[in-house]
């Protein structure tokens, strides 16, 4: 795997938004070092706590929240409070653009995960994948 992927949890409802293409930038106030073309896997978190898919990044965008508020927040699936508070005392927000989308047939679940990788522990935000481990998340 010569390209980057990232394994990142995302709330449930915003999963839902990305899956069924209203929501196009993923906000992040900490992002990954990724590019077009990387690798995104979805980790909804709780209740649901599965991996159900994933994307490719279509590219990143980063300014100060004011200014990227004006450029990405329709396309980001959350109101101008929800994104105020989410980046405040932030000089600088990042918006990850969603490329191509795909869903797994069957979401796999954590306690899955954990028996299928011994020790598996779901990132707060997000974590790189070695290129050994992503086949044990995928199968």
């Amino acid at each position: 795997m010569s390209k980057t992927a990232v394994l990142m949890s995302i709330k449930p409802e915003y999963a839902e938004m990305i899956f069924d293409g209203r929501k196009t930038v993923e906000l992040r106030r900490v992002c990954p070092k990724v590019s077009q073309g990387d690798l995104v896997l979805v980790y909804v978190s709780g209740p649901k706590m599965a991996l159900v898919g994933g994307f490719e990044v279509e590219g990143i965008v980063s300014s100060h929240p004011t200014k990227l508020r004006k450029e990405v927040l329709l396309e980001s699936g959350v109101s101008a409070e929800v994104f105020d508070a989410y980046f405040k005392g932030s000089e600088v927000a990042y918006g990850i653009k969603i490329g191509r989308i795909w869903q797994m047939e069957k979401p796999t679940h954590l306690r899955t995960l954990r028996r299928r990788k011994g020790g598996f522990q779901p990132p707060q935000s997000y974590r790189y994948i070695r290129s050994g481990e992503f086949s044990s998340l995928l199968t």
